[in-house]
């Protein structure tokens, strides 16, 4: 058991996601950077399918009254233990009974992941313990933590080694690679000089439904296209013409243009943007991004 004596900006439980569920308007969802989940649940010997925390932009204060084994991953927070020594990352930390862990805010990036040994042991909604805020399901009651909730934990199981690559957190003015979307040729040049030559910077109204952009404004001739199947990553455009990067709990269609994809290599870096951040775009080849991907995505089924 873990208790929260104080909740963080946004601390959700996460795992993988849910997949199969597309055709009730249920996104796969999960931790927005699987990769730094898997590596926090390999740390403390965890299946890469336990349940961990996500935690954004500032972090809470958990009590482990039993004790325990945790791992932090993902974009360094101010972090100590009860006795005020500051807490690793990428590490197993192993924490005695009575102690706590306090997570301040993030020193670089957005969010980090806390894994610990056993997993977080809330109920399974369609076959996830991922939160799922828009619809109020899944996670602990469907919502952000609350001081003075309490976590379940459950019994370790046997590890499930994946191999996992993890990049560092980003700065203001990533350069974020994409392919083409289907819509690409329905912009104009001015429309693909703006997108393409402009700085873009994060929106306040961004979360884990999207990243709205605030910059040039990407003109394109009228359409009025039928709802399309999106997934996270696409890149739509508005009749404001201000993009929006679609996250990990987006909707699963929508109607606007798709004027391009961030390639699945960079998407670890859509979860460390934060508001205010910026960023630019570059086209990439689908070739070239497949073979990316599977150099810095999880790697294979379990070893």
């Amino acid at each position: 058991m873990i208790d929260v004596l104080r909740a963080g900006f946004c601390d959700l439980v996460m795992d993988q996601g849910r997949t199969g569920y597309g055709a009730l308007g249920v996104p796969v969802g999960g931790a927005a950077d699987p990769a730094a989940l898997v590596y926090a649940n390999q740390l403390v010997g965890n299946n890469k399918e336990a349940a961990g925390l996500e935690i954004t932009l500032a972090g809470p204060q958990l009590f482990f009254p039993a004790g325990g084994m945790v791992a932090l991953t993902g974009a360094r927070f101010a972090a100590s233990r009860s006795s005020g020594a500051a807490a690793p990352w990428n590490a197993a930390l192993a924490l005695a009974a009575g102690e706590t862990l306090t997570l301040g805010r993030a020193e670089a990036g957005c969010r980090c992941w806390l894994a610990v040994r056993g997993g977080i042991a809330v109920p399974r909604v369609m076959g996830s313990r991922s939160t799922f805020l828009p619809a109020g399901f899944g996670g602990l009651q469907g919502r952000r933590l609350q001081s003075g909730d309490a976590l379940p934990t459950g019994n370790a199981a046997e590890a499930a080694v994946c191999k996992v690559t993890l990049q560092p957190a980003p700065s203001s003015g990533r350069v974020l690679r994409v392919i083409a979307g289907p819509q690409a040729g329905q912009f104009d040049d001015a429309g693909l000089a703006a997108f393409f030559g402009s700085p873009y910077r994060v929106g306040p109204a961004s979360d884990r439904r999207g990243l709205r952009l605030l910059g040039a404004a990407v003109s394109h001739r009228s359409l009025e296209l039928p709802s399309q199947g999106v997934l996270p990553g696409a890149i739509q455009v508005p009749p404001d013409g201000q993009p929006i990067i679609l996250g990990w709990d987006g909707p699963i269609s929508g109607g606007y243009p798709v004027i391009a994809g961030v390639i699945a290599a960079d998407w670890p870096w859509l979860a460390q943007l934060q508001p205010g951040d910026t960023l630019q775009f570059e086209t990439i080849a689908v070739d070239a991004a497949q073979t990316l991907a599977r150099q810095t995505w999880i790697q294979g089924e379990v070893e």
